[in-house]
């Protein structure tokens, strides 16, 4: 046995100083998993482990982080997995691929609750409960950086000054609360160099959804009012900015000024649009989460309800994964752990049973809202009621996906028939490049699984060698590139990334050159298939199907099979199209001025503002380009030296 130290502590944000120490263990003979070699590390880690609390990692032999777990006392809990006797086989499968392990040491167990979240959510590990989900959860934000803040949809990490108010379960939640929150405040939502270049109002004045501080139809006093208004009334205190205006429109009747009168009319109006497509019945409820699970043939179902202010922010239903041989309350725990990372905990947390460490889980949510947090059961009244309502959703929607990954099943198993496979493929990739006129060409690849589409291990290729006009010779390299590195770095194929269907879009061409690229890496056992429009099907919508020995075979216009086969070649056409605009909005953004040295984003801007175009700057004298704003002699002499190196 070694063992080696690491030399830098790991500090993942949000987390306070930790000590690692990784524990290696070199397996003599097969890496096949071997129960007996798996106890061995893990009893020669439990020697130095300290008496704390922390967090461990176990590795495979390719150093793939197998679990994340936390303990109160690291020594203690570690130890129990050399009594492989005692262990579950899913724990006894695990310990027996284990080769090595990582230690971090915590201050707290609630400080190493949070690492775990973290960790799972980095590695996401075979054998942890996985939240399965690539979205973040928008927000709200009313920024607070500029002289009139502007209200916008926010996802991602929390870094602009401002409020935020969320989560929201959608994207869909958000868009409308926000439209109806232009009408009821009449804040703004541009950007703040379209605000700047305004000297006139913008459509959304005329159609009453901005106040058009831009051009001083409001003062900066009457738009801080607004967002006080907005702030109270996201922030739970809806009735009253609603009285207030109700008094402030009677207030305009009252003294003939009915168009004010009018205006808050139809301010009070998208209140109560917000209100009405928000109501649930939240009584005494200001912010709260409330977590409902369902559980059915093997399946994890856990519907969410979002309140805030009062008002229900939208549901969704979520289907954690790695859960078999787990009890529910642990696979709750699990879940709220992971929820949380990211998403700033409610003041209350509703549940439908007791969790194992519910303290626990209750003080570290503490430590990141920065007030108490409630974790609770209710019994009676209306959190009960509430509760029950999340606990009927969560058994219709684990109802619906069941019925839907029964569906899929059956057409999984058809199209496996049809392609002539020996397996229904758990791993499906697709390819397809794109070009325009041979430039800025690249290959993408998307991925597929029974759960549908698998969008974090999504791939684009930037074509480096082939000729950007030859399809073949494109399809070529991406094969050669993708599958190459593949062979260097799993050749065992033991890392589930290996594909069992490769499905090309094109036709015989494509598939000669998948082919006699896979078979000169010496892969010969990947099902290839392409997929080609048939020769009706601008009428029918029909596709033929391109195997590797030359046949052709094609499914029904009404196949599901063949539906879901254009729904695989449809989404990787939609992922390399993107990826195309996305890179050819690059270049035509680009300049030949960004590739001389020194010249910043100011001066070009400088330069072209005073030339008109990059052409005129590089005809331009070195006199001319002294007298240039922003641009001192040495520059200028700079810019000048790039475009005449002969002096």
């Amino acid at each position: 046995m070694s063992r080696t130290s690491a030399g830098t502590p790991e500090n993942p944000e949000g987390t306070a100083r930790f000590n690692e120490d990784r524990a290696t263990s070199s397996v003599r003979g097969s890496e096949q998993p071997d129960l007996q070699a798996g106890v061995e590390v893990i009893r020669d880690t439990v020697r130095t482990l300290p008496a704390r609390p922390g967090v461990y990692r176990m590795q495979d032999a390719r150093g793939e982080v197998l679990y994340v777990g936390k303990a109160r006392v690291l020594r203690n809990r570690v130890a129990n997995y050399t009594q492989w006797e005692r262990l579950p086989s899913r724990l006894q499968r695990m310990v027996s691929q284990t080769r090595s392990m990582t230690i971090v040491t915590t201050n707290s167990e609630a400080e190493a609750l949070l690492l775990e979240a973290q960790l799972i959510k980095r590695f996401r590990p075979a054998y942890n409960v996985l939240l399965r989900d690539d979205k973040s959860f928008p927000f709200i934000l009313l920024r607070a950086d500029h002289g009139f803040p502007r209200i916008m949809k926010h996802r991602g990490a929390r870094k602009a000054k401002g409020n935020y108010y969320g989560p929201f379960a959608s994207a869909g939640s958000v868009n409308t609360t926000i439209n109806a929150l232009q009408k009821l405040f009449l804040l703004r939502s541009c950007t703040d160099s379209f605000f700047a270049r305004r000297d006139r109002p913008c459509l959304l004045y005329q159609i009453k959804r901005c106040s058009a501080p831009c051009v001083g139809r409001i003062d900066e006093a009457g738009y801080d009012e607004l967002v006080r208004e907005a702030k109270d009334f996201l922030g739970g205190k809806s009735s009253a900015v609603q009285r207030r205006i109700e008094e402030k429109m009677a207030e305009a009747a009252e003294n003939l000024d009915f168009e004010t009168a009018a205006m808050l009319r139809d301010r009070l109006r998208a209140a109560t649009f917000i209100q009405g497509s928000q109501a649930i019945n939240a009584e005494g409820l200001d912010s709260a989460d409330i977590f409902a699970m369902a559980v059915k043939n093997g399946q994890v179902g856990i519907q969410a309800f979002f309140i805030r202010g009062g008002q229900n922010w939208g549901h969704r239903a979520f289907f954690p994964t790695h859960t078999e041989g787990l009890e529910e309350d642990q696979v709750l725990q699990s879940f709220l752990t992971q929820f949380y990372e990211e998403v700033p905990p409610a003041r209350v947390i509703l549940v439908d049973r007791a969790i194992p460490e519910g303290d626990l889980l209750a003080e570290a949510f503490r430590e990141v809202a920065g007030h108490k947090v409630e974790i609770s059961v209710p019994q009676r009244g209306s959190r009960r009621r509430l509760l029950e309502q999340a606990t009927r959703n969560a058994v219709e929607a684990l109802d619906r996906r069941l019925a839907e990954r029964g569906t899929q099943a059956k057409v999984l198993r058809e199209m496996t028939e049809f392609l002539e496979l020996a397996d229904i493929p758990g791993r499906i990739e697709v390819y397809d490049n794109s070009h325009i006129q041979g430039t800025k060409a690249l290959g993408a690849m998307v991925v597929a699984g029974p759960e549908g589409f698998v969008k974090n291990q999504y791939r684009k290729f930037n074509i480096r060698q082939a000729q950007t006009n030859d399809d073949y010779a494109m399809m070529r390299e991406v094969m050669t590139r993708r599958f190459g590195r593949a062979m260097e770095e799993d050749p065992d194929r033991e890392s589930g990334m290996w594909p069992d269907l490769v499905l090309i879009d094109g036709g015989k061409g494509q598939m000669s050159a998948v082919k006699d690229a896979l078979e000169e890496l010496g892969v010969e056992d990947v099902n290839l298939i392409a997929i080609a429009k048939g020769p009706h099907h601008g009428r029918e919508g029909r596709e033929v199907f391109h195997f590797p020995d030359g046949r052709e075979k094609m499914l029904p216009v009404n196949s599901p099979v063949l539906f879901y086969l254009q729904r695989l070649r449809d989404e990787v056409h939609r992922y390399v199209i993107g990826a195309h605009r996305d890179k050819r909005s690059r270049a035509i953004t680009a300049s030949p001025l960004d590739e001389i040295p020194g010249i910043g984003p100011a001066r070009k801007r400088a330069l072209l503002l005073h030339f008109g175009t990059a052409g005129k700057v590089r005809a331009a004298s070195l006199e001319d380009l002294q007298r240039a704003p922003g641009v001192s002699s040495t520059v200028a002499q700079t810019i000048y030296d790039f475009y005449h190196p002969g002096g």
